[in-house]
């Protein structure tokens, strides 16, 4: 049990501390404001220096592909569009329950906006318990835990293409199909597709080839049927806590004549160029974007993007939705396509507005998602209801956790 009142002693020193760093915020701020004006005149030479020095850099910076000074008004979203979310949530294994699996529940959500149709709300839960599904992972020295973490990204990719495909717009007929299978079809209303987060799947750069490959190409399939039926997706981030923008910025300050930090910097820790340090991105494109206003276009330069296929390579730009600066994330062929993007942004900009501040797709497919202590109860009990059926006999919980539920403190 948490006592609120030694708690409470201890608050006055982070109030203290905060008000510090707000000052000192502000100052790296102004720094880094005038550092944009700096990097927009010398654009070209900032991206020739990112691509000749980019692999000798401690830190990850992004390329523009647009102007700097680039600020585009999104138009207004047209009365009739369709929104597509999913959202995951899990039910981790644990030795000490009566059986050793796991769940994933993947909450699916789309929205007909002046179509008179009603909305799909619900969730598709799937139960994993066979050892290849517990178990593939030690191969590579990856607990389960970690794994079901992976396997969830792709339910949530596979299903958000399933909304998109067989729903929204479904598999040609006989007569409209065209010569082309990979042709891209255009729905009938614009559509889009989103999911909370990043479409750079960082957590994959440290795995084994086999294993990125089990998680990373079912991934990228979703994302092509999606751009074959014409469908846009978009990874949302709302308080994005990324400082790409910035790092670009950083080779403005080197006091070196090349960027090459293992050769000058040997102490990560201590760089000349963290002027900057404390400030995100989002901070800086606040002073920039008006509501309603993109940024420039930016590609990422993550390395697990090498595993990306060119389509899919990820873009992003900042969007001022009017209660935050919010970061979006697309495939190439979306960022690429000025037509689909535009739709995409705009219709990212109703879903705030709908939601009151975070789209109200993502809010709900959250909400279908989320497995809660009395659905996890629940899980178990039919699961021993299960086991007592087949004719097993001492099934129930280990002592440890009997007790936890049971303390008498």
């Amino acid at each position: 049990m948490l006592d609120i009142n030694k708690v409470a002693k201890q608050l006055p020193g982070i109030g203290q501390h905060l008000v510090k760093e707000t000052a000192a915020n502000q100052h790296r701020l102004q720094l880094a404001t005038a550092s944009l004006q700096q990097a927009i005149d010398r654009q070209v030479e900032l991206a020739a220096i990112q691509q000749q020095w980019g692999n000798r850099l401690f830190f990850n910076s992004s390329v523009p592909v647009e102007p700097l000074d680039t600020r585009i008004d999104i138009a207004a979203p047209p009365p009739q569009q369709t929104v597509l979310a999913t959202d995951g949530s899990q039910i981790a294994p644990s030795h000490h329950e009566i059986a050793y699996c796991y769940l994933i529940n993947v909450g699916r959500v789309m929205i007909h906006y002046g179509q008179n149709l009603h909305p799909l709300l619900d969730s598709i839960p799937e139960v994993f318990y066979q050892q290849e599904d517990l178990y593939i992972s030690r191969q590579w020295g990856i607990s389960t835990e970690e794994w079901l973490g992976y396997r969830r990204a792709v339910s949530e990719a596979t299903v958000l293409a399933e909304l998109g495909c067989n729903w929204v717009n479904p598999p040609f007929g006989f007569e409209d199909r065209p010569e082309s299978v990979s042709a891209v079809r255009k729905p009938r209303v614009p559509t889009l597709a989103m999911v909370d987060g990043s479409l750079v799947y960082w957590f994959l750069e440290q795995l084994p080839t086999d294993a990125r490959e089990q998680i990373l190409n079912p991934i990228l399939a979703a994302w092509e049927e999606l751009r074959i039926a014409g469908i846009p997706i978009v990874g949302y981030l709302s308080s994005s806590r990324s400082i790409d923008n910035l790092n670009l910025l950083r080779l403005l300050t080197c006091p070196h004549d090349v960027p090459d930090c293992p050769t000058h910097c040997a102490d990560a820790s201590k760089l000349p160029c963290q002027q900057f340090e404390g400030v995100r991105d989002t901070t800086l494109w606040n002073t920039q974007l008006s509501p309603g206003q993109r940024s420039c276009w930016w590609q990422s330069t993550a390395k697990i993007l090498d595993w990306y296929d060119d389509r899919h390579k990820v873009y992003f730009c900042y969007l001022n939705v009017g209660t935050e600066i919010a970061r979006v994330e697309v495939p190439a062929w979306v960022a690429q396509d000025e037509r689909l993007s535009g739709m995409a942004l705009s219709l990212i900009i109703a879903q705030v507005n709908k939601g009151y501040g975070y789209p109200v797709a993502l809010a709900e497919a959250h909400n279908q998602a989320v497995v809660r202590g009395a659905d996890r109860s629940s899980f178990f009990a039919l699961l021993e209801q299960e086991l007592i059926k087949t004719g097993l006999k001492n099934i129930g919980t280990s002592y440890k956790e009997t007790r936890k539920r049971g303390s008498i403190a």
